[in-house]
């Protein structure tokens, strides 16, 4: 069951709405990527708004409805897998003259992919009849890429029924997207990412689609977005042991990509994906061991040889030759491109004021914020339209956002009801409550206050912009956009189609506009430099002795993620040689800046190797 795509890169899921409706786009052109399943009230308008485009008739699932949710998602799905299947037998179908949207699928395939030599060879035949044939060999092999799903496992709200009462936990959001998804007719993957959610994990086994049937065929996938080997080996043995297999194990880097940022402890990419690539066997006997013990359980039959493993990567590629040199060195499956397609809006829902915005984006531009109520920090660009409405607000003594959607209501502070941080309601408790504690004017108030309100509606701000490009107006939502692109952006700042960013993926086109951007491995060391910075200005009381009781494991931290940066410096230094993709320059550039890095790293730190020095942080 390895990955079968004609492509070797993917489209990661981008916020809630940008890539909400990608499938349809490129799915025909046999590229996979991914959409969001937060949001069922605009996958009904979604799907409202695709049935009118095709003249298929609507039947609305209203929010009241038993079950709404997950009923709403299957609809969706259903639907965005008509429009692929109708799309791509059109393609699959049409004539092979130049232009055509069916040469098309060949030519953005990559150069060396057997499917476009024969597809050449098709075209230099002279003989009719054999060119004949040769074509419809090639339509036979057309594949369309994977309309795939993600679930953030965390984003798991409890709901309640009309009148108060708490409903069972398969009706939470993330179990009832899962239930919409097992129960479309998508033979596709569901991504899980945001970390390990045990119950929605065992979940997973009320759903016949996610075993094999005789063949060995797993109609429902599983990927799990892991940062770390430990991590997949943990939810791997314990998805294995209730009979679900993980398919794929998508390693994303913890800084250097888009939307929120899960850290590492300093575990940087690169040995990450070297633990993967040496241990690949191992994870996959500990996994099969159990499963098939599992299977003989259920009374199910299969081969060991039918079920496999893929790994994947994203997180801040930007170059063929960083995307050749992942999958040769670590043999991974497929390369994920995520934020430069925010500059293609044949794929993305960007409305044209964020969209330029993001294409004159500077590496200033882009930060790594502490605005989602999730509590996790959150990539974001300076001023976007969310931004200023929320300091127009603040500036008008009025913090905080309607909460219309309630998908991030997880604090209880000040109610056994859960409510979200960015909401009117609890920044009114919140503020009011500092006043309590703080005399208003001084500096400590004025600091607590500007880290509540700092936290922004993003159920809003990252569906919006979807619902602009579309006309759709919902009542009561605003109006401003958020959005969350990776660093990586701040080297692009051309508008691009989508085949101008397949040739770029594939080097046939460079739409890289920053000659001074640094190799993918050591961009993402630079921000876990920056991010090591910033959690020693956090502790820097507990380093300096000023708090007892959380001295001894704030050092222990920062001096594992201190190591860990130093081994994945000397790691690099030691790896360079073999990425034969690149030009002596670029090496020789890559060994000066992992120097200055190293040097920075040592001079901010509090630490020596490997005990930590007494001294207090200068």
């Amino acid at each position: 069951m390895k990955m079968t795509h004609p492509h070797t890169f993917h489209i990661p899921v981008l916020g809630v709405a940008f890539s909400v409706d990608a499938p349809v786009k490129v799915a025909k052109y046999g590229i996979s990527s991914v959409i969001s399943l937060v949001d069922d009230g605009l996958l009904e308008h979604l799907r409202r708004h695709y049935s009118e485009r095709y003249g298929w008739s609507f039947d609305p699932i209203s929010d009241r409805e038993d079950d709404a949710r997950a009923r709403r998602i299957t609809a969706y799905l259903n639907l965005i897998k008509r429009i692929v299947e109708q799309d791509f037998a059109a393609i699959r179908n049409g004539s092979f003259d130049h232009g055509s949207d069916t040469s098309t699928y060949f030519t953005m395939l990559p150069d060396d992919s057997p499917l476009k030599q024969r597809y050449l060879a098709m075209q230099a035949e002279p003989d009719d009849t054999q060119r004949a044939r040769l074509q419809e060999e090639l339509r036979a092999s057309m594949t369309p890429g994977s309309i795939d799903v993600n679930i953030m496992t965390k984003v798991d709200k409890a709901n309640r029924t009309r009148s108060g009462e708490l409903l069972p936990t398969e009706y939470n959001d993330a179990h009832a997207a899962l239930r919409g998804f097992a129960n479309s007719n998508l033979d596709s993957s569901v991504v899980l990412s945001a970390g390990m959610n045990p119950r929605l994990y065992s979940y997973c086994s009320q759903f016949a689609d996610f075993f094999p049937d005789a063949d060995g065929h797993l109609k429902k996938r599983i990927t799990i977005k892991v940062s770390d080997f430990r991590s997949a080996m943990i939810q791997g043995k314990f998805m294995a042991k209730k009979g679900i297999w993980i398919s794929e194990y998508r390693i994303e880097s913890g800084l250097n990509c888009g939307g929120h940022a899960f850290a590492t402890d300093g575990y940087l990419l690169g040995p990450i994906l070297e633990e993967f690539h040496t241990r690949r066997d191992e994870l996959l006997d500990e996994q099969r061991n159990l499963f098939f013990a599992a299977m003989q359980t259920r009374g199910i039959n299969i081969n060991p040889g039918d079920m496999a493993i893929d790994v994947t990567v994203q997180g801040g590629v930007g170059t063929k030759k960083e995307h050749d040199f992942l999958l040769r060195r670590y043999a991974v499956s497929s390369v994920g491109w995520g934020s430069p397609f925010l500059l293609v809006p044949e794929v993305m829902n960007v409305d044209d004021e964020t969209l330029e915005k993001l294409r004159t984006a500077t590496s200033e531009d882009l930060y790594l914020s502490e605005v989602s109520p999730l509590g996790v920090p959150f990539n974001n660009l300076r001023g976007n339209s969310k931004d200023i409405e929320k300091q127009q607000l603040i500036d008008a003594g009025k913090p905080g956002s309607a909460c219309v959607k309630k998908y991030l209501t997880f604090n209880t502070e000040f109610s056994d009801k859960p409510i979200c941080t960015a909401s009117i309601t609890y920044l009114k408790k919140k503020l009011a409550d500092l006043r309590e504690h703080h005399l208003e004017h001084t500096q400590e108030y004025r600091d607590a206050a500007a880290a509540a309100t700092q936290k922004e509606c993003l159920c809003e701000g990252l569906t919006i912009s979807v619902l602009k490009i579309k006309d759709i107006a919902p009542a009561k939502l605003s109006k401003a956009v958020s959005v969350c692109p990776g660093p990586n952006l701040a080297y692009y700042s051309r508008i691009s189609t989508l085949r101008e960013m397949v040739d770029h993926i594939y080097g046939r086109l460079n739409l890289m506009t920053d000659p001074s951007r640094p190799y993918m491995f050591i961009k993402e060391l630079q921000l876990y430099i920056d991010y090591y910075q910033r959690l020693l200005e956090k502790n820097v009381d507990e380093l300096q002795g000023r708090v007892d009781n959380l001295q001894n494991k704030a050092r222990t931290l920062l001096q594992a993620f201190h190591d860990n940066l130093l081994d994945g410096i000397e790691y690099y230094r030691g790896m360079i040689p073999e990425i034969r993709e690149e030009s002596e320059h670029m090496l020789d550039r890559m060994y000066s800046e992992l120097e200055l890095l190293e040097g920075r790293l040592l001079e901010l730190s509090p630490f020596t190797r490997p005990e930590a020095r007494l001294e207090p942080v200068s």
